[in-house]
């Protein structure tokens, strides 16, 4: 069975207590359920990981390159300042998905600039929680066809 793991980032932890009308009233325990479910339907394993520490999201990378074959990543506010999250991403040789649960792009103008976009395959962002089955679903497309 394939493996993916979904990696999150600073203050995500804070689901359903921070900017409701920005992220809505889901925790991360609910979006980690609603994925678990998702990936048990579509048999393959998924590993669920937050931090808000840049060098344990970056060790969580790294590692990764070992035992997975896709990573889902929405790296909250590092995906704007951290380059050593994008240097690690650039070791990956299997699928990476960027994810936000907000549109960065409708939001303040220093969200507007990823430094992890060019190092993954696609970016979904703008669709609130739901965005994580919307990356599942993608990540599963692109495992499978490499399975062909």
């Amino acid at each position: 069975m394939k493996k993916i793991i979904i990696l999150n980032g600073p203050n995500l932890n804070l689901l359903g207590e921070r900017e409701k009308n920005q992220y809505g009233s889901f925790t991360l325990s609910d979006v980690e359920k609603n994925c678990e479910k998702f990936a048990s339907k579509n048999n393959f394993i998924i590993s669920f990981y937050q931090s808000n520490i840049e060098g344990e999201i970056v060790e969580k990378i790294q590692n990764s390159r070992k035992d997975q074959n896709g990573l889902i990543i929405n790296a909250g506010g590092y995906t704007h300042t951290s380059v050593a999250i994008h240097d690690a991403l650039k070791i990956i040789k299997f699928p990476i998905i960027e994810l936000h649960i907000t549109n960065i792009y409708n939001r303040e103008d220093f969200r507007h600039k990823s430094l992890i976009s060019n190092v993954v395959n696609g970016v979904i962002c703008g669709f609130g929680v739901h965005g994580y089955i919307m990356a599942l679903e993608a990540m599963k497309k692109y495992l499978d066809n490499e399975d062909r």
